[in-house]
């Protein structure tokens, strides 16, 4: 299973990855947990140390690994080999495999080709080549995503809190994975305090693209300011992650019959 988890900046995209990596990974052998967000919070989310997390460059910034599979002339290779890229350089927690992506090279005096093409190939080793669970913190964005490897995702998530900007930000988001062929879009309702925000959130799309909705809790927001690795997630957190997991899982067969 392959997904995607995209949204506003500061919806919670990441405590809803983090959860679904580690109830993921309870019943799957392998789980990659790929932090393609510049704000890269996902490594301590999952439970990964302060010391182990500093020690990790992100993928796109391995020059000499990435000058050894695209070479360094005019002409580099559109699929190098970089299956080996995703076990030497992911951090290991139990089953867990945390992988930092980095950010897409952005043009100006330099060309970044071949920094963005190695990504590119990475992701398709991860999305197309691998049957691993695979669970991405995307960001607001999915410029990690071409035609290519979106074919590989199952679901893109997008996580709203009840608000218009969140709301519109889904929405985009929703579009420009349609663009790229990904079929299935669905949404996660965070921080609901109320009937009046959870009939928000229910107004703006479809009933059956929305998965789930998860309370407000002070407890996750407390969470969210400590340093070091999350808490274990608890609560009704875990119960609503839970069901969204299930449903996660019942969509997937459902398009795979």
């Amino acid at each position: 299973m392959k997904i995607a988890i995209s949204g506003k900046g500061g919806v919670g995209k990441t405590t809803v990855a983090s959860t679904l990596v580690r109830l993921f990974a309870e019943t799957h052998n392998t789980v990659f947990a790929v932090d393609a967000d510049p704000d890269a919070c996902l490594a301590a989310a999952v439970g990964i140390d302060d010391e182990q997390i500093e020690s990790v460059k992100p993928l796109v910034e391995l020059k000499e690994v990435i000058d050894e599979r695209m070479g360094t002339g005019a002409l580099y290779p559109i699929n190098p080999k970089v299956d080996d890229v995703l076990d030497d350089y992911s951090i290991p927690l139990g089953n867990i495999r945390f992988l930092r992506m980095g950010a897409i090279k952005q043009g100006g005096s330099a060309c970044y080709c071949r920094e963005n093409n190695f990504l590119s190939a990475v992701m398709s080793a991860l999305l197309l080549d691998k049957d691993d669970v695979v669970v991405m913190d995307m960001g607001a964005g999915i410029e990690h995503l071409t035609r290519g490897t979106a074919r590989g995702v199952d679901v893109m998530l997008v996580v709203i809190e009840p608000s218009k900007n969140s709301v519109n930000t889904a929405k985009t988001v929703k579009q420009l994975a349609k663009d790229l062929g990904i079929e299935k879009v669905r949404f996660i309702g965070n921080k609901i305090r109320n009937q009046k925000e959870k009939e928000f959130v229910l107004n703006q799309f479809e009933a059956d693209e929305i998965l789930g909705f998860i309370p407000f809790d002070d407890d996750v927001w407390e969470s969210s300011m400590d340093k070091g690795p999350a808490a274990e997630p608890g609560g009704e957190l875990l119960r609503n992650m839970k069901k969204i997991k299930e449903k996660l899982l019942q969509e997937v067969a459902k398009g795979r019959d």
